[in-house]
């Protein structure tokens, strides 16, 4: 069975407690690394200054504490695989669903399931709606 890191669970702890919920059940049986939790006010607007984020400080739900957003990844992380995080979203998903916890993904902002409609793709980003 896999589990996480020690960064990962860093991580993962600045994160509320409905996200640490979901990503436990994840982890029994899909290995996932959390790359990021909470953000400050410097790692937020680096972020948006690279345009890995749409958010400037402090607006951004990785700015709560705890954060209300995750950055999370399936494991062995490759980037170039587009259609892993796409199942690895459809999983998180479906285990939010099950633990009857709203998120909303990176990959589908306005959550209709229409993948082709979105302008920025965020796919590690899941957050509490």
């Amino acid at each position: 069975m896999p589990e996480f890191g020690e960064r990962s669970l860093k991580n993962l702890n600045e994160c509320h407690e409905d996200i640490q919920n979901i990503l436990n059940e994840v982890i029994k049986n899909y290995d996932c690394s959390v790359i990021e939790g909470f953000r400050g006010e410097e790692e937020q607007n680096k972020a948006y200054d690279e345009g890995k984020s749409k958010l400037k400080y402090p607006q951004s739900k990785h700015n709560q504490q705890p954060s209300l957003a995750v950055d999370v990844v399936p494991y062995p992380i490759d980037w170039d695989n587009i259609k892993q995080f796409y199942h690895f979203a459809g999983y998180v998903q479906g285990v939010a669903d099950q633990l009857g916890i709203e998120i909303r993904w990176g990959g589908d902002w306005d959550m209709d399931k229409d993948f082709t409609d979105q302008n920025f793709h965020d796919l590690p980003h899941f957050e509490l709606i």
